[in-house]
């Protein structure tokens, strides 16, 4: 099982989430105090008006822009709901237990808006999609509270499990088990980590839940319209409570608040792990000691490098987002060109997997990998792909291979893409921008290594600026030893003050430029 780390960032205003896996960043998040409207939160909100063309309702939750109800999100119990919030709100019910509150009957499932909404009425919404570009947020009025095994679903008495649960007998013995604890009016969907839990962790989680619910009934009554009145977990706690098993080695945190918060989450979750939530007290910065902040500059940006030369292009318009697979100048043991296409098909769908959870895009995504010509492989290339993206949270579907080659995925958007600027201002030419240092050792490295595996015997002299020359030959082992240990090849370097800070030759003793 491939290990996880999660490191957290605290600012003054902001709070960096950072997942890695085997060492590799794989989700980036950032939480700003300001973020009022997370998906999972629960309001209490006004009706606007229902919009009959649309069939769905603007209701206003306190943005600047009225959210979007749409009629397949009001969720089957939506009378009970509305009756229940006007009975809590006035005070003329304190029992928010549902064990002796009368479901109304379902509403339609093909519907107006018009027959179920009103302009003005109290309703009870959760965020299911933030705010993004100039869209208003995207609201449900089927309300679920998430816990670790369990997501609770008032106004409801069925029971499902995930489908992710393969084993029929498990599948029963979940059900038969939360049947038994799951108080009347109250529907629960199993989750996937329930796999193989014992009934008093089940119910703990229930009671947690319970507990959730009550408090935020208890806000209900004469609340302001709109006000929140649950808050879904931080993104710590959330990411600890949909990703957390064995395979998490270390939660490393620079804030002591959250560093106690964090260990008594994880104390309660998972007791046995808790020597694994570390406070970071080095002086060298969080992400700069696990490597993050260098990822960061080589994974954002247009292109995407990878092993071996081959690289992805990552273009962006207002319906799509295409990515081109290129094996750029790669040289490898593959004896045909088909071997070479499904060896660089299979390392880049592992990458698009990556880069999709990194900048969390959503929508319509169009992958151009090198075309090939055997089915079998475009096969494996599809089922490698599913099984890169089986760890992704965000609901998606993947179609396999056209006959152009192209994979087709959705891929659920539910906050804003994480989109970070990689590129500084160039430090000779005013105006113009280059793309971050750092990525030029890595361009180095991976020059050299091509330029080795060609096959050249010629002595090789690395010109380039004398700071970066410098950069190469400090430190024990320096960068050029490392060289050396992996190719048993040494590299001179040679500083030329005549070169531009970012320009760099492979050359020969002679002079001459190989590479």
């Amino acid at each position: 099982m491939a290990t996880k780390e999660l490191v957290i960032r605290s600012n003054s205003d902001t709070v960096d989430f950072a997942l890695l896996k085997e060492g590799r960043l794989v989700e980036l998040h950032t939480e700003k105090e300001s973020d009022n409207f997370a998906v999972g939160d629960i309001f209490i909100a006004k009706v606007r008006k229902p919009i009959t063309g649309l069939n769905a309702a603007f209701v206003h939750v306190g943005y600047e822009k009225d959210a979007f109800l749409h009629y397949q999100d009001l969720g089957p119990q939506l009378s009970t709901m509305l009756k229940f919030v006007k009975e809590v709100s006035t005070g003329k019910s304190r029992d928010y237990l549902l064990k002796k509150f009368p479901l109304e009957p379902d509403i339609e499932k093909e519907g107006s808006i018009n027959d179920a909404l009103k302009a003005n009425q109290s309703i009870l919404v959760q965020i299911v999609k933030e705010p993004i570009s100039t869209k208003g947020p995207r609201i449900s009025s089927e309300i679920s509270i998430a816990g670790r095994y369990l997501v609770m679903v008032p106004f409801s008495n069925r029971v499902s499990v995930s489908q992710k649960i393969e084993s029929k007998e498990e599948r029963d013995r979940l059900t038969k088990l939360v049947k038994s604890i799951k108080p009347k009016g109250f529907g629960v969907i199993i989750r996937t980590v329930a796999e193989g839990t014992k009934v008093a962790e089940l119910d703990k989680d229930l009671q947690n839940l319970l507990q959730k619910w009550t408090g935020m009934c208890k806000k209900l009554y004469k609340a302001p319209h709109p006000s929140k009145v649950l808050v879904e977990l931080n993104r710590a706690a959330s990411i600890l409570r949909d990703l957390f098993n064995d395979s998490f080695t270390g939660i490393h945190v620079n804030d002591e608040t959250m560093y106690s918060e964090i260990k008594e989450y994880v104390q309660e979750i998972a007791p046995e792990k808790e020597s694994i939530v570390q406070l970071h007290t080095d002086p060298s910065p969080i992400f700069e000691k696990f490597g993050i902040e260098r990822q960061i500059k080589t994974s954002f940006g247009r292109t995407a490098t990878m092993k071996k030369g081959a690289y992805l292009v990552i273009e962006h318009t207002e319906a799509l987002h295409v990515i081109d697979v290129n094996s750029g100048n790669r040289s490898n043991k593959a004896k045909t060109q088909e071997d070479t296409a499904l060896q660089v098909n299979l390392a880049s769908a592992s990458e698009v997997a990556r880069q999709l959870r990194l900048r969390d895009m959503g929508g319509i995504i169009v992958v151009d990998f090198i075309d090939m010509a055997d089915p079998d492989h475009r096969r494996q290339l599809y089922e490698h792909l599913k099984e890169e993206m089986s760890e992704d949270r965000a609901k998606h579907k993947i179609l396999p291979p056209s006959k152009f080659g192209l994979v087709q995925i959705t891929r659920q958007r539910v906050r804003p893409e994480m989109n970070i600027k990689t590129s500084e201002p160039a430090p000779t030419i005013t105006g113009k921008e280059v793309e971050a240092p750092i990525v030029l050792i890595d361009k180095i490295t991976g020059d050299l290594e091509r330029l080795l595996q060609s096959g050249t015997k010629d002595k090789v002299v690395l010109h380039l600026h004398p700071f970066i020359a410098a950069y190469l030959t400090i430190g024990l082992p320096s960068i050029r030893m490392r060289w050396w240990l992996e190719h048993k090849r040494w590299v001179r370097i040679e500083p030329r003050d005549a070169y531009r800070y970012l320009e760099y030759r492979f050359k020969n003793p002679e002079g001459k430029t190989i590479y």
